[in-house]
């Protein structure tokens, strides 16, 4: 048992989940450092003994889509630490496609590790969290307020997280439980990259959609070179770990607010359709 805050971040293995179980565990957290497959945890225990933070950073398996995983890792935890004070929904997969090219089931899979995963995660955790007054601060991204060309399954996966997470927010808020969403922009991370995207192939069975595909996959590899750090990233979410009252939604960059302020303010659409067509033609 221990009387320090004790966080899990799902999703840990690299990018933005790595950098927070870091940071988090700089910031003086017990860190409860998740993935599906602990055989990828060099990189986070490397990380942690840079840092002199190994001691307080702790890795377990946790696979979002598999309920059992997720019961048993939080029974571990509470019979080791006796307490949880935070929740880091962090684990996620990136999905590249159009509605006619992509099988319901894709859409689906798609669903299940970036909407019901998170879903899954926070009903587990929220006893626990109730009982330690603690928060739940979830990774959105910006293509959860702002609909993307291809990213159809991703995008509407991470809307529903938005609305989701902003509806429990004031539920929450009654017993105690604080609400946060964050929204990164492009992060220079493996999580584009883990898509092992074979970019010919996806052309030549694109049919009629190439030419949108290929101005797409272009303007995105344009973006992506200005893409913001892991680290800098995750800073926001140590604030919203750290802060007496984190607000709801946190946008992690500059560029990331700017983005979103487009749909917020765009009543119609309109703003936001006139944005994406140019990013497909």
């Amino acid at each position: 048992m221990t009387s320090e805050k004790t966080a899990l971040i799902t999703g840990t293995s690299s990018g933005i989940g790595l950098a927070t179980a870091i940071g988090a565990a700089r910031a003086g957290w017990i860190t409860i450092a998740t993935m599906r497959d602990t055989g990828k945890a060099e990189a986070l225990l490397k990380a942690a003994a840079e840092h002199k933070v190994a001691d307080r950073v702790q890795v377990k398996r946790l696979d979002v889509v598999d309920s059992e995983s997720i019961a048993a890792c939080l029974d571990e935890v509470m019979a080791e630490h006796g307490r949880l004070d935070a929740l880091v929904n962090n684990a996620g997969a990136a999905k590249t496609g159009t509605v006619e090219l992509m099988s319901v089931d894709d859409v689906r899979a798609a669903m299940e590790v970036n909407f019901f995963g998170v879903v899954a995660a926070t009903r587990a955790a929220l006893p626990h969290l109730r009982a330690a007054q603690g928060r739940v601060i979830t990774v959105s991204s910006v293509g959860g307020v702002l609909g993307q060309p291809f990213n159809e399954a991703y995008c509407a996966a991470k809307f529903a997280v938005e609305g989701f997470m902003e509806s429990l927010a004031p539920v929450a808020a009654t017993v105690g439980v604080d609400v946060t969403v964050v929204e990164p922009g492009p992060v220079a991370s493996e999580f584009v990259a883990n898509q092992n995207l074979d970019i010919p192939a996806l052309l030549d069975v694109a049919g009629p959609y190439a030419p949108a595909l290929e101005a797409y996959l272009g303007l995105r590899r344009s973006v992506f070179e200005g893409a913001q750090t892991p680290t800098e990233a995750a800073a926001p979410i140590i604030d919203a770990l750290t802060a007496a009252r984190p607000p709801f939604r946190i946008q992690t960059s500059e560029r990331a607010r700017d983005f979103v302020a487009t749909t917020l303010a765009d009543l119609d659409g309109s703003a936001v359709q006139t944005l994406t067509r140019t990013w497909v033609r």
